[in-house]
């Protein structure tokens, strides 16, 4: 039997920093009557409309809510960019959390996180009663390969103007190429998804490029206070979990993943060939696995 198809809605929030209000958008898929709610966040320079494919085959059996997180999107922009980072980004998923369970009769809530999505998520999930009934990380760990981190924090911050949308789908495709083979019609659709045109007719990226801020200011010394912290988040999440990485990642080395599956929440881990950072879960083998995971954590 054929499913109907879904129509998202669009809803958004209002968030705290310490700068001030700032507005969150999501997407929102399925019954709001379900008690079972996968939230699906997205890498850093992506947004909720990635999980538009995984939220068609999932929201029949979930509340599907896809967030733009802060800069990205639809969502507003942060009045100071230093507060781009992790805990502000968990702050804001807490301030999520309430207002999709305040109606739900028992909630459970079930985490899917691509790249800075994942990193959200452990910071969400180690939290003492933390909310979070599963996890699956798509393509991050606590140690991260610098030189890749270097290559995206350098395609953050470029800001190019592309004179027609044709120019800036094969910009996305290039940078983008480690994402794995994709039809031309999935590349046009996650091309339009992080392209705005402009009211002179150009195209450019969705975000705040200010995000690149934070990379820029990332010391030796930081980056090695951040993984320590983030090691300690991961050995502190005890929700069932998944890691997905894919075979061909620069960010997520295979001995990370490893040290990953003997620590903390000891998950399972599916390596998917031919197939670089990070796997998009478009296709239907990736959603196939989301699916089988988060289906045998429902009640």
């Amino acid at each position: 039997m054929t499913l109907p198809q879904l129509q998202p809605r669009i809803e958004e929030l209002q968030c705290l920093s310490s700068a001030g209000l700032h507005r969150m958008a999501y997407k929102e898929w399925g019954s709001r009557d379900n008690p079972e709610i996968l939230i699906c966040v997205h890498g850093v320079t992506r947004v909720a409309d990635d999980f538009d494919a995984l939220a068609q085959a999932l929201g029949h059996d979930f509340r599907v809510i896809c967030p733009d997180v802060v800069g990205r999107g639809r969502s507003g922009h942060l009045r100071n960019p230093a507060l781009y980072q992790i805990p502000q980004y968990v702050s804001d998923m807490v301030s999520l959390i309430a207002r999709v369970t305040a109606h739900a009769p028992q909630p459970r809530v079930h985490w899917l996180g691509t790249s800075m999505g994942g990193l959200i998520g452990f910071g969400l999930a180690s939290l003492p009663e933390s909310p979070l009934a599963s996890m699956l990380v798509n393509d991050v760990g606590p140690s991260l390969n610098f030189e890749a981190v270097a290559r995206i924090a350098d395609y953050i911050g470029q800001d190019p103007v592309f004179p027609d949308f044709a120019a800036g789908l094969a910009y996305v495709r290039t940078v983008s190429q480690s994402f794995g083979a994709h039809t031309d019609a999935q590349w046009e659709k996650m091309a339009r998804d992080v392209l705005r045109q402009q009211p002179d007719g150009t195209w450019r990226k969705h975000y705040d490029v200010r995000l690149a801020q934070t990379f820029k200011n990332l010391t030796q010394e930081s980056a090695e206070q951040g993984e320590a912290m983030l090691w300690a988040a991961w050995d502190a999440i005890r929700c069932p979990t998944l890691l997905v990485r894919g075979a061909q990642s620069d960010l997520l080395t295979l001995e990370t993943a490893r040290a990953m599956c003997e620590r903390g929440p000891r998950p399972r881990m599916i390596e998917l060939p031919e197939v670089g950072h990070a796997p998009t879960f478009v296709h239907a083998d990736q959603i196939a696995i989301a699916q089988e995971f988060f289906l045998s954590q429902k009640k």
